[in-house]
């Protein structure tokens, strides 16, 4: 049978089928011609470029190392001159310069060069040298031929400048950018921080589940699935923290979850209808726990990242020296709208409010949902530097415990940096006849056609009547603070795989 791959773009997918398309499958069928797989198997690398040039860092002008070594990359860069060439390989750590000679290769091995193209991908063996003009060299005692590109690389490598290609096709966008690189490099040492901060610290890392007859834990809209075998609708989990109190309230003191979250919601900058948390539930502690333990955590990601006191955040300066500054938020109403929560409560008072502060109001809108719309056109915009949002109303935290001495107001606080929540916790309710109000309340809002509202989940109820200790909860959004560490204005640009509209 004639092979599905040949010169002919008949039998070619379209994707293949362009002038430089077609040029590129030509060479792979000449170094098919030439006896060698253009697809290799396994390549021993003696080196990644980083360790060397560590290694050979030493290495004078002219002189030549000792021992062959073996490294592999994408190649990046060709410059030919008759009978030898120079070619840059690229790997996920930097790049190296390799010098390939006709007479040390041999016809064929120049010949299987000659059928190398920017993107292909490499091994070399030889001697490591310095050249006359000070470069780090390996001067390539053999060639291992591992992948074909069959596609030209974007824009010469200066860079992908098409925002749909980046995020459509990240594999793209990770070839020509090592700044996009580099930000999931860092993405993943700072996940690493705070899992190493953690378990250093007595908490255990668990799993619950992603599906579950009930969508609890966080006023979101979830997405809903259907278990075949089972006949029953499940839920894409909205928050994992129905589930680890309930490990709570069997005795594991310490626990938390990094994992992913689904809510059924609008795309933007700041928001992916799937995301990253970590959520983290320490018995014996409350909400100014959880205040101390995220301080600790950025203070954490910010030493393993290097960045300092002070990071830049879209060219502006946001100091993350902590402690942070607290602030209720009846005080940020009052700072920045002129209105006190008393106000915001009053529903004779809240058209003129709206009108005040040119926002949409419908008759009768639910207090929570006010103090909520407020609060996000008013408040959040101007809390740019950290600073922990404290003492929320009770309308808005179905989850939080009541303060004792304002029970209209709960042990919560949220943490804004540059304008945006990266943290949410509460002082947990382990009253199981207070939770079973707030999910009471909950429910009526619900029949009321409020969408993100909880439903009442009996068993965790009956969980936390078996008693739980008092306990302090905190979830922070790894994908906003993976955009403060590394300057993105996007969420789209921390998370590999952002959702897309369907072309």
């Amino acid at each position: 049978m004639e092979s599905a791959v040949n010169s002919s773009s008949t039998t070619l997918p379209p994707s293949l089928r362009g002038d430089q398309e077609l040029e590129r499958v030509s060479k792979m069928n000449a170094i098919r011609d030439l006896g060698v797989d253009p697809y290799g198997t396994r390549f021993e690398r003696s080196h990644n470029t980083m360790t060397l040039k560590e290694q050979y860092s030493s290495l004078e002008t002219g002189q030549e190392g000792t021992g062959v070594v073996a490294v592999a990359g994408r190649i990046v860069s060709v410059r030919s001159h008759g009978k030898t060439s120079f070619v840059n390989l690229s790997d996920v750590y930097g790049s190296v310069q390799v010098y390939f000679r006709k007479d040390v290769l041999g016809d064929d091995g120049f010949a299987l060069l000659k059928n190398c193209d920017l993107g292909d991908i490499i091994g070399v063996s030889g001697n490591m040298f310095r050249t006359k003009t000070g470069e780090l060299t390996v001067g390539a005692s053999s060639l291992t031929f591992l992948s074909k590109s069959l596609h030209p690389m974007p824009e010469k490598w200066h860079g992908l400048k098409d925002v749909e290609i980046r995020y459509r096709q990240r594999y793209i966008d990770l070839i020509a950018e090592e700044d996009s690189r580099n930000t999931f490099i860092k993405r993943s040492l700072m996940i690493a921080a705070i899992r190493n901060y953690l378990n250093s610290n007595g908490f255990y890392e668990v799993e619950t589940p992603c599906m579950s007859n009930i969508a609890g834990g966080a006023a979101a809209r979830p997405f809903v699935t259907h278990h075949n075998a089972l006949d029953v609708d499940l839920y894409l989990r909205i928050a994992t923290e129905l589930h680890l109190k309930r490990c709570i309230v069997g005795g594991l003191e310490k626990v938390y979850e990094l994992g992913r979250l689904f809510r059924n919601e609008g795309v933007s900058t700041k928001h992916n209808p799937e995301f990253t948390t970590i959520e983290i539930y320490e018995a014996y502690s409350d909400y100014h726990g959880m205040m101390a333990l995220v301080e600790n955590i950025i203070s954490a990601v910010a030493q393993r990242l290097g960045s300092g006191d002070v990071i830049t955040y879209q060219g502006k300066e946001i100091c993350i020296k902590t402690p942070f500054e607290r602030l209720t938020m009846n005080d940020a109403f009052l700072k920045y709208g002129g209105v006190s929560l008393a106000d915001l409560r009053d529903a004779s008072k809240a058209p003129e409010i709206a009108a005040k502060l040119k926002l949409p109001y419908k008759p009768g809108e639910e207090v929570g949902h006010f103090i909520e719309k407020v609060f996000d056109a008013v408040v959040e915009t101007n809390l740019q530097q950290p600073v922990f949002i404290i003492d929320y109303p009770v309308e808005i935290s179905p989850l939080a415990k009541k303060k004792k001495e304002d029970p209209l107001l709960t042990d919560r606080f949220e943490l804004f940096i540059n304008g945006f929540e990266v943290a949410n916790a509460f002082s947990e309710i382990n009253d199981p006849l207070d939770q079973r109000e707030r999910f009471e309340y909950q429910m009526k809002l619900k029949d009321h056609g409020d969408e993100e509202a909880h439903p009442l989940d009996e068993d965790f109820l009956c969980a936390l009547e078996y008693g739980m200790p008092p306990t302090g909860g905190i979830g922070i959004g790894i994908d906003r603070l993976a955009m403060l560490f590394t300057d993105s204005s996007s969420i789209r640009d921390v998370i590999l795989f952002p959702a897309m509209k369907l072309k």
